[in-house]
Parts: structure tokens; sequence; C-alpha cells
């Protein structure tokens, strides 16, 4: 009887000892990455090849040319993600949450083949549409110039038709689980379906809001092949086709500016997750036991 204790502790000291190096591991597995390229941003030789994590001489030289730079437009591409990021963001959050809200509260003919159809659809990848998407864009920009290429307009409108599909089934399955109750209740009381929308569903939403505004702002934040496709003047592209530039050099490549101006992009999306890390827990972890 006494070894029997003896076993279960010399087990659970096993067990935290490898969950304490795995964690390790994860951690500097993780986290190396950002190393290199905080090293690569102050390292002024501008060689990836013999690149030390803590190099020689090092110096601030690259975020200097980085902003100093009159050819490469850096704040201006970095406004543009912003600008871009937000518009789309706000325009597939208000369209996903009255179509989620009309597939799960409103029973009408075509209902079950249309929420097929938009799994489908989404199934394909974005890259398939390349070309489909340029045709679009440039025949719409024939008519209305400010919706075609080279716009943030057009861009906007990709970027919001293409995130609906995935996130109308999560804010559909989430809105699913709030009671009908609420909305017969308020029904009997006189409110019309919009009330019952704005004043009483969207507030239960807020949890899954925040959780899909945040990930369609990343997506999009971080998107570089529909951007490259559709934007090719210098002063209209995001910050990661601009920063593209940078390596795109047939004898030069500026590694060192580029990991510079990678390491000032990914500033929104940090302070993004400082400020909303508890809501976005939060929103994921209620859409789990919801879903």
């Amino acid at each position: 009887m006494s070894k029997k204790p003896k076993s279960i502790k010399r087990s659970r000291t096993i067990g935290l000892v490898w969950r304490w190096v795995l964690a390790v591991v994860l951690i500097l597995f993780s986290i190396f990455p950002v190393l290199w390229i905080i090293s690569a941003s102050i390292n002024p030789v501008n060689d990836l090849a013999n690149q030390q994590l803590i190099p020689n001489n090092w110096s601030f030289d690259n975020f200097r040319q980085l902003v100093t730079n009159p050819i490469f437009p850096f704040f201006t591409w970095l406004k543009n993600s912003l600008v871009v990021s937000t518009v789309s963001t706000l325009l597939t959050l208000s369209l996903t949450t009255l179509a989620a809200f009309a597939f799960s509260r409103f029973r009408f003919r075509g209902r079950q083949p249309l929420l097929k159809s938009i799994l489908l659809v989404q199934s394909f990848p974005n890259l398939l549409a390349i070309v489909a998407l340029f045709t679009i864009i440039k025949q719409i920009g024939d008519v209305v110039p400010w919706m075609g290429l080279n716009t943030h307009t057009g861009l906007i409108l990709v970027y919001s038709g293409g995130a609906m599909g995935m996130n109308i089934w999560l804010m559909k399955g989430y809105m699913d689980t709030i009671p009908r109750d609420i909305d017969e209740s308020a029904h009997v009381d006189g409110a019309t379906d919009w009330q019952v929308f704005w004043k009483l569903i969207l507030p239960l939403l807020r949890p899954i809001l925040v959780v899909i505004s945040i990930l369609s702002f990343i997506g999009t934040y971080g998107e570089f092949i529909i951007a490259r496709t559709l934007l090719t003047q210098r002063e209209m592209q995001t910050v990661m086709v601009g920063l593209q530039i940078f390596t795109s050099g047939q004898y030069t490549k500026n590694w060192g500016i580029f990991a510079a101006g990678a390491l000032i992009a990914a500033l929104p999306i940090m302070i993004i997750y400082l400020i909303l890390q508890d809501q976005i827990v939060g929103g994921l972890t209620q859409g789990s036991v919801k879903g």
C-alpha cells in the first residue's frame, strides 16, 4: 500500500517534467522565426546566408532606409492595408450577420440549396478564381472606374465576397443556439423583425462577432496574391505587396529592409491581439460550446 502512492507521485512528476519540456520546445520553435527577423532587421550586412542571432555591429540603419526612402512609400502601403482591411471587415461583418439572421430565423424556398451552395463554393480556394476575379473587376472598371483595377474599392469587394461563405455558416450555427422564445416574445409585444435583430439578437452575438472580425481583418491584412493581381500601381499597393519589392530584385535583395518592414507591419496585429485577447478567447470557447 505504501508503494502505490509513491508510484503515483513519481508518474505525476515525470508527466509534469515532460509537459514542461514540451512547452519549452514549442515556445522556442514558435519564437525562433521572430527572433531571426528581428536579428535580420538590425543586421547591416544584409545577408541571410551568414545571419547570426546577435549580429556584429548591429544598427537601425534598415529602419532608417525604410522610412526615409521616397521611392518606397512604406507608410502609404501600411495605410492602404489598414483601410482595406478595416472596411472589408466591417462590410463582411454586416452582410454576414444579416445573411445568417435570415438563414437562421426565416424559412423560405431555396434556403437549404443556398446554404449548401455557399459551403460548396467555399470549398474551392481563391487561387482558382484569380483569372475570373481579374476579368470581372476589369469589366466592372470599364463601366465604373472607381471599382475597377488599381482601386481599393474593387479589392474590398473581392475580399468581402470571398470571406462571407464560411463566416455565414459560423454565424448561423451560433445564432441557431439562441432560443427562439426571445423572438416570439418580442413579436407578441409588437416588435418587428428588424427590432428583434438589432435590439435582442445582435447584443448576444458579441463573442462570435469579435472572433469573425479579428479573423477577417488578419486574413485580408496579410493577403498577398489577390492584392498583387488587382493592384499594380505602387502607391495603391498594400503593405504585403509592397514588401515583396525589396526581395524581388534580380541582383540585389534587401532582406534587412524587408525584415524591418515586416516587424513594423506586424505591429497592428499585435496591438489588436493585446487589446482584444480576452474577447477572442471568450468568443472561441463560447462558440465551440454553442456550435
